[in-house]
Parts: structure tokens; C-alpha cells; sequence
């Protein structure tokens, strides 16, 4: 038996994961451990949701989520930026061709 290096607990010596904390023991295992103990929002999957859901709106979680470099932030939120004006661009291009096909049918 040894003892667990993050609660003190007694656990097996084969131990993969501390069945008293849940932390794991084997540095392979740890390597997925980051992305399991990060906040329900700040996980991949949410923050893909949030950003097609509702676009720059979301961006704050892309700068507070604690494993993102720098280099990412920034790379993100200009390509997050740039699709959200093409986007406004083509609303609008889309408004304005509903305008002039119902002046038409006014004409008509």
C-alpha cells in the first residue's frame, strides 16, 4: 500500500487513479486529466457551441479558458471577427435584394 500524493489517503500500489480523490497517479493518464477538470464552459465542445450559437458574443469564454496560448486567442478571435462581418455583409446584401424584389411586385 502507499499513499495517495495529493489527499494522503492509503491506496493500492498499482493504482492508476486515487479511488478516495478521483486524481490520476500515471503521468499518461495525467496528460488527460487537464481538459476532464476544467470548468463545464471552458471545455472544447461548449465554447464551439457558444461561438456558432452566438458568435463574438462567446469570445470571453475563448480568453478566460486557462490552457489556450495567446497565439490562439488572438488567431481565433480574428477568424471568429472576420466570419461574423462576411456574415453581416451578406445579410445585408440578402435585405437589400428582398427590398428591390418587392419593389418590383409593388411596380406590378
Amino acid at each position: 500500500m502507499k499513499k495517495c500524493p495529493y489527499c494522503a489517503e492509503e491506496i493500492q500500489d498499482g493504482a492508476i487513479k486515487c479511488k478516495h480523490c478521483g486524481e490520476f497517479l500515471h503521468p499518461s493518464a495525467s496528460s488527460r486529466a487537464p481538459e476532464s477538470r476544467l470548468q463545464w464552459y471552458f471545455r472544447t465542445p461548449f465554447i464551439v457551441i457558444a461561438i456558432c450559437c452566438v458568435g463574438p458574443l462567446a469570445l470571453p469564454l475563448l480568453w478566460w479558458r486557462p490552457q489556450l496560448k495567446l497565439g490562439w486567442k488572438i488567431g481565433l478571435t480574428i477568424a471568429v471577427l472576420a466570419l461574423t462581418y462576411v456574415l453581416f455583409q451578406s445579410t445585408l446584401g440578402s435585405i437589400q435584394t428582398l427590398k428591390e424584389y418587392y419593389q418590383l411586385m409593388k411596380e406590378l
